[in-house]
């Protein structure tokens, strides 16, 4: 098992599997590679039935989190994951809500521990690559940047990965995106500041998962209970495809000397 080609994604939440790494767990899985994908929070701030949002009467934290890990063992079933571990921590909510004080939610779990579990899974699975966000977490959301912090800590204590990957929006990519959205007639609601992603010249590696894009869709509609947070599930299908054809990185860690400085594979100089 210690030589089996396996891929390792970390992820804060039930969901955040899907937009940035959906096709490459797909794709990863279809070329026999051995996918695990870990997920560290129960997702209990999200929306509740009826959408109901945290912090509103009605909304049953508990309720959330079964519903939505539920729907990430149904995503990582469309998704064809192998292994799905759930590391059980409380969702910290969004930066500056009430729920951030929690001294049970993910942000405020003593690293040593939760970077110790997350250790325990790269001993278990030896992984040459994983993928997480980077240390801004993508947005700013502590369970994401918490996230971050147990990856990058938990390769550095087992000396396991070969490649350490962080998620990557380009800017080119976000405005193209926009540019078809308003040429197709639909209104995002929103228009990105200038600086939204990271500059293009950042990105290393970039992996075509079109084969897989519809797959993604599924595996977005799977979690159902979020759906009104899901803006993309509500762009007309060439929009879609257009942004899910595609899955950037930036290689923040390699000791794979063949590897090129820039990848169309994360597996560059391991298969």
């Amino acid at each position: 098992m210690e030589h089996e080609l396996t891929l390792m994604a970390v992820h804060a939440h039930p969901d955040d599997e899907v937009l940035s790494t959906g096709g490459l767990l797909a794709r990863c899985a279809a070329e026999g590679i051995r996918t695990v994908l870990v997920t560290c929070t129960n997702g209990e701030q999200g929306d509740d039935s009826g959408g109901v949002k945290p912090g509103e009467p009605g909304h049953d934290a508990e309720g959330v989190a079964r519903r939505r890990l539920a729907e990430v063992r149904e995503s990582a079933g469309i998704l064809a994951v192998e292994h799905l571990e759930l590391l059980g921590y409380r969702d910290s909510g969004m930066e500056g809500w009430s729920t951030n004080d929690d001294p049970r939610a993910f942000a405020n779990v003593p690293l040593e521990e939760s970077a110790g579990r997350l250790g325990e899974l790269m001993e278990r699975y030896r992984p040459q690559v994983v993928v997480t966000y980077d240390e801004n977490g993508g947005y700013g959301h502590p369970d994401h940047i918490q996230a971050h912090r147990i990856a990058v800590a938990a390769t550095e204590k087992t000396g396991i990965p070969d490649k350490l990957y962080y998620t990557a929006i380009p800017r080119s990519g976000i405005a193209q995106m926009f540019e078809v959205a308003k040429s197709a007639g639909v209104d995002l609601g929103f228009e990105p500041p200038d600086d939204f992603g990271v500059p293009d010249e950042m990105i290393t590696s970039v992996v075509d998962v079109a084969p897989y894009a519809a797959r993604k869709v599924k595996a977005l509609e799977a979690h159902a209970s979020q759906g009104e947070n899901i803006f993309f599930l509500r762009l007309p299908e060439e929009v879609q495809h257009m942004a899910f054809s595609s899955e950037t990185f930036i290689r923040h860690f390699n000791r794979v000397d063949a590897a090129p400085d820039h990848e169309d594979d994360l597996f560059a100089g391991l298969r």
